[in-house]
């Protein structure tokens, strides 16, 4: 859900000695502070992440230099109000950094047209405090310093404390910043004396959460430890440390390589060890006693020569992404395992010209804005690199809408993604139509900023943004902002727990400070105080809120473990006015169930159709089968009542891995033509394409690896509420290659993003860019052929095709011998332009397997028999008492082959692309895999027949290629020379003539040509017709520089011998190629991409 944007910024601190060769630079990983510390071996700065400046510096004396050692890395206490600095000699200089609420640096100076400056109170009409006073001033004032005679390895800064590790002896020590009520300020804990860490090892790096209150700990024989502060005396276990207890979760061994980096991701309870190989372990920490069961593993994009060891690790502040830095380039993983964008793609050789250090090395860096920002620095220049990334929507807000939409945003900027609204995502002619770049309102910014939660409506139309505090929001049609006129309003409450929009409302959970409500303001009203539709408070503050499927259902799930059902109820009076009120009408409370409500990320339901359109809405908790997603499970929670009427939930995991998850019931898309109407009588929401295919119930979710979908989620229900622990129907698995956005159901596909690296040699400087792309596949194919006794070998390039989800979809029912609801799928999206390529992918993936699982086939293998001997007139007279199908085998049919048949009957119910699905899958087949497709299907002689009986000359055509090819791949496995009677060609031909289809005709000849090296094929088929055909000596230019006139045109484009031709069709794949592959995929008979 991260893509790398544009080219970094690049930030340097003022003019410094020069540093020698070996020093060491890093950079304390602090998420989101508003500073940023800049440290060379002398001097300490600070700038502000808002502005392109150095607010502050300190700069060491030489005293100091010589007696505590140069600067090796500097720390930063989480509120920013305490910076140490480690040095080269074993020293912690800490300083203090102080605000000055009086005094101001950079302040805007405003003159008038005479440049004379003008007065202050023109200055107060600007409502951003930085742009009206400017930037704060920031002091670094010396504090103390801390001798560690043991030497430190490494070190944290915490909210209390400073935990330093020591070499000799190894320990750990927790140094106060102050000291507590006993005058104590340092601790000390032997790692001789804790039984769980290994023998003779000291710390070599640890890195600490707040929010799981856990730290790891990497020693310096490879080992990692999940390790906690004892702060209680109950939390002291038996066999522990005194001050730290601890479990080891990675240890080195011949399938392991030693850990030396680490980063801990709370959002999902994950822990990233970072290996000296260059791969990464990701362990699943599911309690605090010690279970750390092996997560994934990620594989670096290029080998450990290419990318070198790993030196820098984090998880973004949301935990949706993984940064990983290798001394050579770095790598962006999502969080259960998907490939993202990496240097490794970068021209080294450019890249060293222009001197872009950020693509060649990394040493260090830390996340800012929230996750919109990375900085990272490398050890080969003094420069901090600045990158930007787009991410979605979802990953500050898990609405339906954010789900089902394409929302990104940046550190300052929305994009919308409109393909949404297009019904045929192919039809655009470039992406750069199908965005709308929406820029920030720049004093929302300043004011507020980082940008924190953006949510759009479930129409498109709408969309709030939501910062450090306040919310604005924006309208797609008018291209308006509304924002707080009055910043003191704007500041007076925060987002906490989301929003989502219910037509041009927008319903906000806040937090003021004293109390937390659901806030109701309308798009049409300025965003003011007086404003506000209604406002309902709320008994704790809200975890997630979100409108359920039925459309005026809302959804509130709060820290107390309750989830509260609300219905929006909108009536207009007669005076033309409209009011809007929230009446709650049900409760379910959770405790005991969900251990820890921060942990849930998203919640639905589903309730049965006879309660949503007869029922009574306050009885939609007894009825309704709630879906939690809790960290990276899915989790399903069924009602059952006891004999006394008390309701009780079972509870079942059904996923794990989960990114993101979306139930088609919540998912807001307009009808298709065909679609009916909706059937929930009191609903204005849901998926029309859903409603029409049967996928009105259907349940998606990523993990990571692949799109998944429970094509109807009632199966899942009842397979959970089976007694016994019954298996799970298994989903159905969707292939992706990269990130998927959003599964758009009215086009049938799977939308993705990626991000490429571009570098040109007239530019000096490379960057990122990315595009929505639709999952296409594309087949490499060799074609082997011998012209002239030379063997040539041509690919077969790939072609951008529409890969839908419609295919596997489709398989599934038909593995389930359950035809009517595949009809009723495909007939649903018959209206795309790229139906037929999905069939085609259907039937081509069956016929794979099919014939890989039949042991044995009719013909031998194309690798030894590739080419078809060329036919000649003679041996075509023998091969017309030959049958034209190859002998039907008398074994019983496998699974695949039954299959295999029934989608090949799901096909004749398409009678207007049979036989192009049926033909283009051949030709992009092997020849030994034709017996297989062709047993249950009339010879091919008859399915060109029946083409051309329908008019469809270019697809009669194409099946003339597979007569020709099948029958000379027959004729050639038993030694003879024979073919097919030329009479289908004269046919063909005649039509084409009677049809002014010219260029079709001269196609044919040219295949004719080409498929006979004696010429006597040609040569019969124009005796057919009537034409007389020149010598076979005669070359072909000679002939057409020769004439101009009634000869017919198709006679005299007759090529030399041996040319590969790629002229349409026909020509692309002769008949002596393994495949017949043309490369238009999905396409009809001229090639036209389906």
């Amino acid at each position: 859900m991260y893509w790398p944007l544009g080219a970094p910024r690049i930030f340097a601190g003022p003019p410094r000695p020069k540093r020698s060769r070996d020093d060491d630079n890093q950079a304390s990983p602090q998420d989101d502070a508003d500073e940023e510390p800049l440290r060379d071996k002398t001097l300490i700065g600070l700038r502000t992440s808002r502005n392109v400046v150095l607010i502050t510096s300190a700069e060491r004396s030489r005293a100091s230099l010589k007696n505590y050692g140069h600067n090796v890395i500097v720390l930063l206490r989480p509120d920013c109000s305490i910076a140490a600095v480690q040095t080269s000699l074993g020293f912690l200089v800490t300083y203090n950094i102080t605000f000055d609420q009086h005094s101001r640096v950079y302040q805007l100076i405003r003159k008038d047209e005479k440049g004379q400056r003008q007065s202050s109170n023109s200055a107060a009409q600007i409502p951003a405090e930085e742009a009206r006073y400017g930037q704060r001033e920031i002091h670094i004032r010396f504090r103390m310093v801390i001798k560690v005679d043991a030497g430190i390895s490494a070190a944290i800064a915490l909210d209390d404390e400073l935990v330093v590790a020591t070499e000799k002896p190894a320990a750990v020590q927790c140094i106060r910043w102050t000291p507590d009520s006993s005058s104590n300020q340092t601790t000390t804990e032997l790692l001789n004396r804790l039984p769980w860490m290994g023998e003779k090892s000291a710390v070599l790096d640890m890195m600490h959460d707040r929010a799981m209150s856990l730290f790891v700990w990497i020693s310096t024989d490879g080992r990692a430890y999940a390790v906690q502060k004892i702060v209680k005396e109950s939390q002291r276990v038996e066999g522990q440390g005194k001050i730290f207890r601890g479990y080891e979760f990675h240890a080195a061994s011949e399938k392991r390589s030693p850990a030396v980096k680490a980063a801990i991701n709370a959002r999902f309870s994950l822990l990233a060890i970072g290996c000296g190989n260059g791969e990464i372990l990701v362990y699943s920490a599911r309690d605090y006693a010690g279970s750390l069961p092996l997560s994934h593993k990620l594989q670096p994009p290029a080998s450990f020569s290419t990318t070198g060891s790993i030196t820098f690790l984090s998880y973004s502040p949301d935990g949706y992404c993984l940064f990983v830095g290798y001394e050579k380039g770095w790598v962006l993983w999502s969080v259960y395992g998907k490939l993202g964008g990496h240097s490794f793609t970068a021209d080294r050789a450019i890249s060293e010209e222009n001197d872009e250090q950020w693509l060649l090395r990394t040493h260090d860096g830390s996340w800012l804005a929230a996750g919109s920002e990375l900085i990272f620095i490398t050890s080969k220049d003094d420069s901090i690199w600045s990158l930007e990334f787009a991410k979605s929507a979802v990953t500050g807000c898990f609405a339906p809408a954010n789900v089902s939409r394409t929302l990104l945003h940046t550190s300052s900027e929305l994009m919308i993604y409109n393909g949404h609204d297009v019904r045929d995502i192919l039809s655009v002619a470039s992406d750069d139509l199908l965005w709308t770049h929406v820029p920030i309102p720049p004093l929302f910014l300043i004011n507020q900023r980082p940008l924190r939660c953006a949510v759009i409506s479930p129409d498109g139309r709408y969309i709030a943004i939501a910062g450090r505090r306040g919310l604005a929001h924006y309208s797609v049609q008018s291209g308006r902002w509304k924002t707080f006129d009055d910043l003191e309003a704007e500041s007076s409450f925060m987002i906490r727990g989301g929003m989502c929009w219910y037509q041009h409302i927008l319903i906000a959970a806040v937090d003021t400070g004293e109390h937390d409500e659901l806030r109701l303001y309308s798009r049409e009203s300025p965003l003011t105080p007086s404003s506000l539709l209604r406002s309902e408070p709320l008994p704790s503050p809200a975890v997630f809120i979100s409108l359920s499927g039925s459309g005026d259902s809302l959804l509130v799930y709060t820290y107390e473990n309750s989830l509260y059902h609300y219905i929006i109820n909108m009536t207009s009076s007669s005076s033309s006015t409209t009011s809007i009120g929230l009446v709650r009408v049900g409760q379910i409370g959770l405790h005991g169930i969900v251990r820890a409500p921060a942990r849930v990320r998203a919640v639905t339901w589903w309730v049965p159709d006879e309660q949503l359109i007869d029922g009574d809405p306050s009885q939609d908790v007894a009825h309704a089968s709630v879906i939690f997603l809790v960290d990276a499970k899915l989790v399903l929670m069924q009602p059952t009542a006891d004999a006394n009427g008390t309701l009780k939930y079972d509870m079942r995991i059904i996923a794990n891995d989960v990114e993101y998850f979306s139930f088609s019931r919540d998912q807001p898309h307009p009808l298709p033509p065909s679609s009916p109407p909706h059937i929930h009588g009191h609903s204005s929401q849901g998926s029309g394409g859903a409603r029409a295919s049967g996928l009105e119930d259907s349940l998606w979710y990523f993990d990571g690896q692949k799109v998944r979908c429970w094509p109807d989620v009632l199966e899942v229900l009842r397979a959970a509420a089976g007694e016994g622990n019954r298996e799970l129907p298994e989903p159905v698995s969707i292939p992706v290659d990269f990130y998927p956005a959003s599964v758009v159901m009215d086009s049938g596909v799977v939308l993705g993003m990626e991000s490429e690296i571009v570098q040109r040699r007239d530019v000096g400087f490379a960057w990122w860019r990315y595009g929505i792309r639709v999952r296409r596949t594309h087949t490499h194919t060799l074609f082997l052929r011998k012209i002239d006794g030379w063997i040539m070998a041509y690919a077969n390039l790939p072609q951008q095709q529409t890969q839908l989800f419609l295919p596997p979809l489709l398989r599934h029912y038909l593995s389930l011998s359950d035809r009517a609801s595949a009809l009723r799928l495909a007939q649903s999206y018959q209206y795309l332009s790229y139906f037929p390529h999905a069939l085609e992918l259907l039937l081509h993936n069956v016929l794979d397997d099919a014939v890989d699982s039949i042991a044995s086939t009719s013909f031998p293998s194309p690798s030894s028999s590739p080419i078809p001997t060329p036919l000649s007139a003679s041996s075509r007279q023998q091969q017309q008492q030959q049958p034209s199908t190859p002998p039907q085998s008398q074994a019983a049919p496998t699974p695949t082959e039954s299959l295999l048949a029934e989608t090949l009957s799901l096909l004749s119910s398409f009678p207007a692309h049979n036989l192009d699905i049926i033909v283009q899958c051949a030709r992009k087949s092997e020849l030994s895999s034709w017996s297989t497709l062709f047993r249950t299907l009339p010879p091919p002689a008859a399915l060109f027949d029946e083409a051309l009986a329908r008019g469809m000359l270019k697809t009669a055509a194409s099946y003339l290629i597979v007569i020709y090819s099948f029958e000379g791949e027959r004729s050639g496995s038993k030694g003879e020379q024979s073919g097919p009677d030329g009479e289908q060609s004269v046919r063909l031909l005649q039509r084409a003539l009677e049809e002014g289809e010219e260029e079709l005709c001269e196609e044919v000849v040219r295949f004719l040509r080409a498929m006979d090296e004696s010429g006597d094929v040609l040569k019969g088929v124009m005796a057919g017709l009537g034409v007389e055909l020149p010598d076979a000596d005669v070359d072909a230019d000679e002939g057409e520089d020769g004439s101009e006139g009634e000869e017919p045109l198709t006679a005299r484009r007759v090529r030399p011998r041996g040319e590969v031709f790629e002229v349409g069709e026909l020509a692309r794949s002769p008949a002596g190629s393994e495949s017949g592959g043309d490369g238009n995929e999905g396409g009809d008979g001229d090639g036209n991409e389906g």
